[in-house]
């Protein structure tokens, strides 16, 4: 599984499971899965975060009624239609624009995946930034801060563990979704560094193979046995960041 296989003096890694000598290394599928995820935590956390700052310290009670809801709103966009936009109308902007040698690349799907994390990372985001008590901006400005060092120097810094939390729960978010990767990703088992490549992700490759492998193959087990792998990572990684929010709550003193 995670061995490369050697043929005529060659190593590769290969997930090829239908072919006359089947393979199942799924180190393809590991690595298309975190390039993805990386890709669209690069667009939405920096997003996500200067908008949490804009509607905490700086929109007006009225901009933010407005605001808030609209970027939360995101989160109930069935995820099927953020992959028929990036399959139609994104895929081809993006070529155009970086001239990406396929339309459906690991590009395409993260900035994609992007709009399914922007309300989680958002929301957090901005939990934590309201949470952080009045005082602190209060003794910032009698110190003769202006407002962007206050925000920047103290605020931030204060509110850091919930936005780590965002960060990880954003990541728990994406390395679990199935259907925007599928359509928007290209599903090619390619290994390399290219964000301009197609890739295939394990989400993907259970959701694609599952329904018409053989009961009790090996081709069957190997699909579960990545979708435990899956398991056990999205638990790993929604548990530390509970951990996070939990240090976060117990430093600004609000932890029951």
């Amino acid at each position: 599984l995670f061995e490369p296989l050697r043929q005529s003096g060659e190593s590769a890694y290969t997930w090829q499971p239908v072919s006359e000598v089947p393979k199942y290394n799924v180190i393809p599928l590991i690595v298309g899965s975190l390039k993805i995820t990386l890709v669209s935590l690069a667009f939405a956390v920096p997003l996500s975060v200067a908008a949490a700052v804009y509607v905490s310290e700086y929109a007006r009670p009225r901009v933010r009624e407005i605001v808030k809801p609209a970027i939360e709103l995101l989160a109930g966009v069935p995820s099927v239609v953020v992959g028929f936009f990036a399959l139609v109308v994104l895929a081809t902007w993006v070529q155009d624009t970086f001239g990406t040698e396929h339309r459906l690349n690991v590009l395409v799907a993260g900035i994609g995946l992007s709009f399914a994390i922007c309300p989680i990372v958002f929301s957090v985001s901005e939990d934590a930034l309201r949470a952080v008590p009045g005082s602190y901006r209060e003794a910032a400005m009698a110190m003769g801060s202006t407002r962007a060092q206050t925000v920047l120097r103290v605020v931030l810094p204060a509110a850091g563990p919930g936005i780590a939390a965002s960060f990880v729960l954003g990541f728990g978010r994406a390395i679990g979704e199935t259907m925007i990767v599928v359509i928007a990703s290209g599903n090619a088992a390619l290994l390399d560094g290219s964000v301009g490549h197609s890739a295939r992700t394990i989400t993907a490759t259970i959701a694609q193979e599952l329904g018409e492998v053989v009961v009790r193959s090996a081709h069957y087990d190997v699909l579960f046995a990545l979708g435990a792998l899956l398991f056990i990572a999205t638990f790993v990684v929604n548990f530390v960041g509970e951990r996070i929010v939990h240090g976060m709550r117990r430093r600004l003193g609000t932890a029951s």
